[in-house]
């Protein structure tokens, strides 16, 4: 069960997350972004601070060329969380237009010209979102972050046969959801 207050806490995670895997700027690599966003205690700490470290040993442009050559081009590493399983099934346009209804209920106005299950807007909703003593909470973001579990695990397992740098964002993220499910104290009979 997702605990929904430990995800509000994590807000300034899924900016930064969203932040890095939008097409990459030059201000996306400032020194402040993670600074701010991710502090040393954080479960992802580790994970993204590799991923940080390899990024700043490459040029802008080359960053650039390894966003659209993995990300873009590559059907196997799509940022778009549910064409993995679905690819463009019958199942997918359902899973997509749940998601725009949860958007939606939360207040986010879903942009036409994209598709709901992009990863970078998934983490910008979860930034932006406000949920806290909303009764449809729960189940909703229990939804989104089944989503958000299953296309990422596919993703960073393709990242990581490219050995990409963004494996290791995509390890972090996979660390904060984790963070965030309230482990059950066992029933004794």
């Amino acid at each position: 069960m997702i605990d929904l207050q430990k995800l509000y806490d994590e807000k300034q995670a899924f900016g930064f997350f969203a932040n890095q895997l939008t097409y990459p700027e030059k201000i996306s690599f400032h020194p402040s972004v993670l600074e701010e966003s991710i502090d040393s205690s954080h479960p992802a700490y580790a994970d993204v601070k590799k991923y940080w470290d390899l990024m700043h040993e490459k040029s802008l442009d080359e960053i650039q060329e390894m966003y659209t050559y993995t990300l873009d081009f590559q059907k196997d590493s799509t940022l778009f969380m549910t064409y993995v399983k679905y690819e463009d099934a019958k199942e997918r346009g359902q899973m997509l237009a749940k998601l725009k209804v949860l958007y939606e209920m939360f207040g986010m106005n879903m942009p036409d010209s994209e598709l709901s299950d992009l990863l970078p807007l998934m983490c910008e909703f979860i930034y932006a979102a406000e949920w806290i003593g909303d009764p449809r909470a729960q189940q909703s973001f229990s939804m989104l972050l089944a989503v958000l579990e299953d296309g990422t695990y596919y993703l960073m397992k393709a990242l990581e046969k490219y050995n990409s740098p963004y494996f290791h964002l995509i390890k972090g993220m996979r660390e904060t959801f984790k963070s965030c499910i309230r482990q059950e104290a066992p029933t004794h009979e």
